[in-house]
């Protein structure tokens, strides 16, 4: 409240209410009471009385509001008291009930970690108990890839004997095997003569006429000019066989042969050896012959 040339002015204040009381309207009310008592004091005594009754019933009037308002703010304190009480309830209610909560989920999870750990062990025993399987199975399947192994070489071999016992019972006697062959050879049938020396060689190789076998099979590579091949077959002869009667022609035509193929020393020391060895044989006339042609001694000069 300002003064202003004797005039009174009242600034307005902000209102609040308590429990639905306008706190600003009752301290307007209070204001003009007070600015009433001081107007009273300097109003002559001619208007004290009417305006002093009006004063003390506003007075009274406050009185009331304000034991009103003391009796509605005590009831509304005790509702507040007792909705705090039961909400102080309700939260010790939820909180012992949060706790349990708390407890139990604890546990469970407690609980869910053994198990967790127990299934864990169980895994790795598990997986210990796989690896232990594969490697018995590796072994057992090598151990079955062994066995199928042995059993195709076993079946291979069987059969393999199967044929060569076959074949030995397709194939001629010795004697009847070998006149075939000769015959042929004879006859100009080199072709068949060939194979049935080949297969005397084959099935009668230790027999005495092996020895003349692959005598004519030299032969046969000597007349097709396949000289190299025939110096194998007179040396088979010479070597596998040096005391049968086709020695002496199989290191005659042995020369013969070198000399063919270029080998011209070879050849000559070839046939002087037949000479020294079969002086008396018609295969040493045959050598000095050919050694004649060739301008060359019988005997190698001594030095």
């Amino acid at each position: 409240m300002t003064r202003d040339n004797g005039s009174v002015a009242l600034t307005s204040r902000p209102s609040f209410r308590i429990l639905g009381i306008d706190m600003k309207s009752l301290g307007t009310h209070l204001s003009y009471l007070v600015l009433l008592a001081g107007l009273l004091a300097a109003t002559p005594a001619r208007a004290v009385n009417r305006e002093l009754v009006e004063l003390q019933t506003q007075v009274q009037q406050m009185q009331d509001q304000m034991t009103a308002m003391k009796q509605s703010l005590d009831e509304r304190m005790g509702v507040l008291k007792n909705l705090m009480d039961q909400n102080t309830d309700s939260i010790n209610k939820v909180t012992s009930a949060i706790g349990n909560m708390q407890a139990t989920l604890q546990k469970q999870q407690s609980d869910t970690t053994n198990h967790v750990d127990q299934l864990s062990g169980q895994m790795q025993a598990l997986n210990d108990s796989l690896d232990e399987l594969k490697a018995r199975l590796g072994k057992v399947t090598k151990t079955l890839e062994d066995l199928q192994a042995a059993q195709q070489n076993m079946a291979a071999q069987a059969t393999q004997q199967a044929q060569q016992q076959q074949q030995q019972l397709n194939v001629p006697p010795p004697d009847v095997l070998y006149n075939n062959g000769l015959r042929d050879y004879t006859g100009g049938n080199m072709d068949l003569a060939k194979q049935e020396f080949t297969d005397y060689v084959k099935n009668y190789p230790n027999t005495d006429l092996a020895g003349n076998a692959f005598f004519y099979l030299a032969e046969l590579d000597y007349r097709a000019g396949n000289y190299p091949q025939a110096i194998k077959g007179y040396d088979q002869v010479l070597q596998s066989f040096p005391d049968g009667n086709k020695a002496a022609s199989a290191e005659l035509k042995k020369g013969f042969a070198l000399i063919e193929s270029g080998q011209k020393d070879a050849g000559i020391s070839a046939l002087r050896h037949v000479v020294q060895r079969y002086p008396r044989s018609n295969e040493a006339l045959q050598a000095k012959d050919r050694l004649r042609k060739l301008g060359v001694a019988t005997t190698a000069s001594s030095r």
